[in-house]
C-alpha cells in the first residue's frame, strides 16, 4: 500500500477545531487499511507569527514542499490585525501559494438536497446545484508589483495595486477548466472584464485560443465578471465550470458559496503543474471559509468544508476518487438525517456540535462499507 503524506496546517481560529475532524477521517482510512497516510502537522498564520515571527516558517515550507498534499485551516483574526503587512496572518496562505506555484483554485458549490431550504435563493434554483469555479491563483492583482501606498502629502495619499497577467498563466488556467469540463457536463464560462481592462482583453484572447487549438468540444461562453455574478443569483443552474482570474474568482465563489447555504459548506482545492516524472501535482486544500474568532472554542464550526477539502485531496492527489465521492455521500446522509451545525440550523434541525458532526460523517462512512 502506498503511502501518502500530508502535511497539516491547522491555522487559527476554528482551523483547529475543523482540523480535529479531517484527522477523525484520515485515521477511519487508516484504521481500516482502506489506505496509509502519514501527517505531521504545523504551524501557520497568527499562531506561526507569534511562534516565529513569521506567517509560516521556512522549516514548515520544506515540509509543505515534501508532502503528497497539505492540508490547511484557516488564519487570521483580530489579535494580529496590527502585524506588518508582509508578516500578516494571510502571509503565510500568499507564501504557499506562491511558493509551491499552486495556480489553478477550484472550488466546487454544490447545494445537497437536505440544504436547498437553507439557501438565500428559492429551493427551485439551487436544488441540484452543482458548480465548479476555477480561479487562477498565483497572478493577477494579488501578486502583481509595484504594489504601494504613497504619502503625497497634504494629506492625501496614493495607493496602487496592478494587475498583470501572462499568456503562459490564462493558457494553464484555460486547460485545467476544459479539462475538467471534460469530465462534468462539457460547458465552461470565462470571466473577466474585457470591456474595461486589458488583462481581460488578453484574458478572452488567450482563453479562446486554447478552446479552438484542443478543446472545440467543449461548449465555450464568454461573460463579463459583473454579470456573472448577477446570473449566479438569478439563474446559478445554467453554470458548469466557471473559469475566472483572481480577483473575480475570489468574489464569484463567495457569492457562490451563499447558494449552497453556508460557507462553511464549501471546500477548495490549490493545483500546481503536474511533475513531468510522477505526474503528481503540488496540491493544497482548505475550507473556503475563515478563522471566525468570535465562534472559536465553542464548537459551533462545521467541519463539511474541511472534510469535504480532505475529500478533493483523496480525489486529485490521492487517485481515491471513489472514496472522495464516499464521503461526499456520508455528508449528504448526515444532512438528510435533519443534523446540523448552527450556520445552518432551522426550525426542526437537531444542532449538533464541531466534533458531533464529524463523528456521524465517520458513522456514514462506516454505513456505507459495512
Amino acid at each position: 500500500m502506498t503511502s501518502n503524506k500530508l502535511l497539516l496546517l491547522p491555522g487559527d481560529g476554528i482551523g483547529t477545531e475543523v482540523m480535529a475532524e479531517v484527522e477523525r477521517v484520515i485515521d477511519w482510512f487508516n484504521d481500516r487499511g482502506i489506505a496509509s497516510f502519514e501527517t505531521e502537522s504545523g504551524l501557520v498564520g497568527g499562531c506561526a507569527y507569534d511562534a516565529h515571527g513569521e506567517a509560516i516558517s521556512d522549516s514548515d515550507m520544506a515540509l509543505a514542499d515534501a508532502a503528497d498534499a497539505v492540508i490547511f485551516g484557516a488564519v487570521g483574526g483580530p489579535k494580529w490585525d496590527d502585524v506588518e503587512y508582509d508578516k500578516r496572518p494571510e502571509a503565510g496562505l500568499l507564501r504557499l501559494r506562491k511558493d509551491l506555484d499552486l495556480y489553478a483554485n477550484l472550488r466546487p458549490a454544490i447545494c445537497y438536497p437536505a440544504l436547498a431550504d437553507a439557501s438565500a435563493l428559492k429551493r427551485e434554483l439551487v436544488e441540484g446545484l452543482d458548480i465548479l469555479i476555477l480561479r487562477e491563483l498565483t497572478g493577477g492583482v494579488y501578486f502583481g508589483e509595484p504594489k504601494t501606498i504613497t504619502d503625497l502629502g497634504n494629506g492625501q495619499k496614493r495607493a496602487i495595486d496592478t494587475q498583470i497577467y501572462d499568456t503562459y498563466e490564462i493558457d494553464r488556467a484555460a486547460r485545467i477548466a476544459f479539462e475538467l469540463a471534460r469530465t462534468r457536463s462539457g460547458k465552461v464560462h470565462s470571466s473577466e472584464k474585457r470591456n474595461v481592462m486589458k488583462t481581460g482583453v488578453l484574458w478572452n484572447e488567450v482563453v479562446t485560443q486554447v478552446h479552438a487549438q484542443d478543446y472545440s468540444d467543449i461548449e465555450l461562453h464568454h461573460i463579463l465578471a459583473d454579470n456573472c455574478g448577477m446570473q449566479l443569483v438569478r439563474n446559478p443552474k445554467q453554470f458548469d465550470v466557471i473559469l475566472t482570474d483572481n480577483l473575480f474568482g475570489d468574489i464569484l465563489s463567495d457569492v457562490a458559496a451563499m447558494l449552497t447555504g453556508s460557507l462553511g459548506m464549501l471546500p477548495s482545492a490549490s493545483l500546481g503543474a503536474e511533475d513531468e516524472k510522477t505526474g503528481k501535482r503540488k496540491a493544497l486544500y482548505e475550507p473556503v471559509h475563515g478563522s471566525a474568532p468570535d465562534i472559536a472554542g465553542k464548537g459551533y464550526a462545521n467541519p463539511i468544508a474541511m472534510i469535504g477539502s480532505f475529500g478533493m485531496a483523496l480525489r486529485y492527489s490521492m487517485d481515491m476518487g471513489e472514496w472522495a465521492t464516499k464521503i461526499d455521500d456520508a455528508i449528504a446522509a448526515v444532512l438528510a438525517q435533519g443534523l446540523r451545525t448552527r450556520d445552518l440550523a432551522v426550525d426542526g434541525d437537531t444542532v449538533i456540535s464541531t466534533a458531533e458532526m464529524g463523528a456521524a460523517i465517520v458513522r456514514e462512512l462506516d454505513a456505507l462499507t459495512s
